[in-house]
């Protein structure tokens, strides 16, 4: 898999993961206690966040699959 379709799938996935974000953000919040509101910016920027940290959990766990053969 090439660099391009990875990065074809990653860009659209990360804008529609922000935007369920977004929309399920009301549900979450209410569970913890936070406000209720969040713009769609905000929801990139949380969208981030988890993907930098879920990343490199991610590479480590594959890594066990593919290179212990």
């Amino acid at each position: 898999m090439g660099c391009g379709a990875i990065m074809g799938a990653a860009v659209p996935g990360f804008f529609l993961s922000s935007w369920f974000a977004m929309l399920l953000w009301g549900v979450i919040a209410d569970r913890l206690a936070i406000p209720t509101t969040l713009s769609y910016v905000d929801a990139m920027l949380v969208t981030i966040t988890v993907w930098i940290v879920i990343a490199p959990v991610a590479a480590s766990a594959g890594k066990g699959k593919w290179f212990n053969k």
